[in-house]
């Protein structure tokens, strides 16, 4: 990665890093949330999961103008409402998902918008969640830019997807392969144990097969391949523990959040 880091002509604070060739980064006030912007050679932007607060949304958009970009497309890595959100200064282009993350959505809308009034005030609710699901059988973002490879699976919710970036050699990973959160399950799936250790195989396969060298995770920091190759041994470690019922020495767990989280799981576990 080049670890390019620009401050903001409007980011509010939140500093773009190039971790790969037109690929830039920046991180959110809370949770540790990270913004990806995809920029073709002509300015045109893929702007991924892109922010939380309405003043990290309408810095992204300033800055998005200030640096001569435009905003092409916009994606949901998946579709809790922290991923979901966008502001008019980022224009009116389409924000693609998974269809089943599109469904999810609509579903789950009056808790999305009850979750995101609580954490980050004054957005616009009109905005939240109004995604466009994907077409039928594709296998990548429908964009003029350079190819966003989907791989979709049902780890952590329904409708989730990571997105390769072959040209760059990024893995964008949504809310999986965190240094600072341990696998978050979805305890209402039919297997939730299963259903993330797809979602890992289907990640690691895919970084693989395009060349995957930086990792950025939805929540964390941004990783190298051997920093990859770690979170996928680690991830998998914390998923056998809990599926064998044995405690686990993850370090994560430190985190007060994430031992409630874990808790939660343990206790799935033992009830099933």
């Amino acid at each position: 990665m080049t670890g390019r880091a620009l401050t903001g002509h409007g980011l509010t604070g939140r500093a773009l890093t190039e971790v790969a060739p037109g690929v830039w980064t920046a991180t959110a006030e809370i949770w540790t949330s990270l913004t990806t912007v995809i920029v073709a050679a002509d300015g045109s932007s893929l702007v991924v999961d892109p922010g939380i607060s309405v003043a990290e949304l309408r810095g992204l958009g300033r800055e998005v103008v200030a640096r001569g970009w435009a905003v092409a497309a916009g994606f949901a890595t998946h579709p809790h409402w922290d991923h979901v959100l966008w502001d008019a200064a980022l224009g009116e282009s389409p924000r693609w998902a998974t269809p089943s993350a599109v469904g999810y959505a609509r579903e789950h809308r009056t808790h999305n918008l009850t979750e995101s009034a609580g954490a980050t005030p004054g957005l616009d609710e009109s905005l939240l969640g109004l995604l466009t699901p994907l077409p039928d059988g594709a296998a990548e973002v429908p964009w003029t830019g350079p190819r966003a490879v989907v791989v979709p699976h049902e780890g952590h919710c329904p409708g989730h997807a990571g997105l390769v970036l072959p040209a760059a050699g990024v893995l964008l990973a949504g809310d999986m392969l965190s240094d600072l959160e341990v696998p978050l399950l979805d305890l209402r799936s039919a297997d939730p144990i299963g259903d993330y250790r797809a979602g890992l195989d289907g990640l690691e396969a895919a970084a693989a097969e395009h060349g995957a060298r930086v990792l950025v995770p939805g929540h964390g920091h941004v990783g190298d391949a051997a920093e990859l190759a770690r979170r996928l041994r680690v991830d998998r470690a914390y998923l056998d523990d809990l599926d064998a019922d044995r405690p686990s020495p993850d370090p994560r767990l430190a985190t007060d959040w994430i031992a409630v989280e874990h808790a939660r799981h343990v206790a799935w576990r033992r009830a099933r």
